[in-house]
C-alpha cells in the first residue's frame, strides 16, 4: 500500500514541476518580446493630467519642473491598466477655497459635488510660510483651472470661500483671471454665536 501511495505522490510531484517549467519558458519568452519597449507615459492618464508645459506658459518654470517631476514619478510607480473614462462636459460647477493662517487648497467640482480637479500650496512645491501667501494661493488656483477647462470645459463657478487666510482675496481674482465667469461667491467660514470660549487673537 505504501509502494503505491509514493508512486502517486512522485506522479503529482513530477506534474507540477512539469506545469512550472511550461510557466516559466512562457514568461521568458514574453521577456524577450518586450526587450528594448519603452513605455509610451502618454497613454497614461496622470502625465496627461499634468502635462502643464505644454497647456500653459503663464506657470512658471520651476513649478512645471516639479509637476512634471511628480507625475513621471507617479507613473513609474504605478503603470496600471485603467479603465478608460467616459468624457463628459461639466460647463458649470462650484470652486471651493480653503484658506487658513497656514495652507491653501482650491477644489473645483460640478454642481453636485464631485471633485473635477484640486490644488494646494503642497503640490506647486510651496513650504513653510510661503503656502499661505497669495501668489501661492494664484499658482495653485491657475494649477486646478487647467484640468477643469481641458477635460471637463468648466465655464462658469459659483465660489465658495471658508477661513481667514492672506490667500482667499487672490484666489478669487486668479479664477476670474483665468476666464472663468463668476456667478455668485459666498463666505462660510463658520462664525461663533455666543458659544465656547473663542481662541486669543494670534500673534504676529
Amino acid at each position: 500500500m505504501t509502494n503505491k501511495v509514493i508512486k502517486k505522490e512522485k506522479k503529482e510531484v513530477d506534474a507540477l514541476e512539469e506545469k512550472n517549467s511550461q510557466d516559466l519558458e512562457f514568461d521568458q519568452e514574453d521577456i524577450s518580446k518586450n526587450e528594448g519597449k519603452e513605455v509610451n507615459l502618454d497613454s497614461v492618464d496622470d502625465e496627461k493630467e499634468l502635462n502643464f508645459s505644454a497647456v500653459d506658459d503663464e506657470l512658471p518654470e520651476e513649478i512645471k519642473k516639479r509637476l512634471e517631476k511628480r507625475a513621471v514619478s507617479k507613473n513609474n510607480k504605478k503603470l496600471k491598466k485603467k479603465k478608460k473614462k467616459v468624457a463628459r462636459e461639466v460647463k458649470v460647477g462650484k470652486a471651493y477655497i480653503r484658506s487658513t493662517y497656514n495652507n491653501t487648497i482650491v477644489t473645483l467640482t460640478d454642481m453636485e459635488g464631485n471633485v473635477i480637479s484640486w490644488a494646494s500650496a503642497g503640490i506647486a512645491g510651496f513650504k513653510g510660510p510661503k503656502k499661505a501667501t497669495p501668489y501661492a494661493a494664484q499658482i495653485i488656483t491657475k494649477i486646478a483651472s487647467i484640468k477643469a477647462k481641458e477635460e471637463f470645459g468648466l465655464k462658469e463657478l459659483s465660489v465658495f470661500v471658508k477661513g481667514v487666510g492672506t490667500g482667499r482675496d487672490s484666489a478669487i481674482r486668479s479664477l476670474n483671471a483665468n476666464g472663468f465667469k463668476i456667478i455668485s461667491i459666498k463666505d462660510t467660514t463658520p462664525i461663533p454665536h455666543n458659544g465656547c470660549r473663542s481662541k486669543k487673537p494670534r500673534k504676529v
